[in-house]
C-alpha cells in the first residue's frame, strides 16, 4: 500500500526547466523501485526513467537521456525529476509511480502504485 502525490509542473518555455517532485507514503521500502511516466493526451503512457531506493540504479528512456535527471532523497521519501533542456515534445501529464522489485520495467501495468499526475507544457 503505497500513496504518491505529484507536485511541480507548470508552463515553461523551450530550453528552460522544471523539477518535479513525488513524495510517497504508507508500506514504502528500500526494495520498492520508483519511476515516472508521461502521457499526452491522445498518446499512450510512456516511461520514462526508474530509480531504485535500495541501490540507486538509473533506467532512462532513450529520448530523456542526458537533459532530465532521478533523483531520491530517502530521509523525506521523495523523488525528483530535474528536466532540462526541455523541448514542445515533453509536453504531458507526468506521473509518478512506484512498484516492488527491479527498475528495469517500463510497462505501466508493472507498476501498481500512481500519482494523480502533474501538468508539464513546453512552449515554442
Amino acid at each position: 500500500q503505497v500513496q504518491l502525490v505529484e507536485s511541480g509542473g507548470g508552463l515553461v518555455q523551450a530550453g528552460g526547466s522544471l523539477r518535479l517532485s513525488c513524495t510517497a507514503s504508507g508500506r514504502t521500502a528500500s526494495a520498492y523501485a520508483m519511476g515516472w511516466f508521461r502521457q499526452a493526451p491522445g498518446k499512450e503512457r510512456e516511461f520514462v526513467v526508474a530509480i531504485s531506493w535500495n541501490g540507486g540504479s538509473t533506467n532512462y528512456a532513450d529520448s530523456v537521456k542526458g537533459r532530465f535527471t532521478i533523483s531520491r532523497d530517502n530521509a523525506k521519501n521523495t523523488v525528483y525529476l530535474q528536466m532540462n533542456s526541455l523541448r514542445p515534445e515533453d509536453t504531458a501529464v507526468y506521473y509518478c509511480a512506484a512498484r516492488s522489485g527491479g527498475i528495469y520495467y517500463k510497462r505501466t501495468r508493472d507498476y501498481p502504485y500512481w500519482g494523480q499526475g502533474t501538468q508539464v507544457t513546453v512552449s515554442s
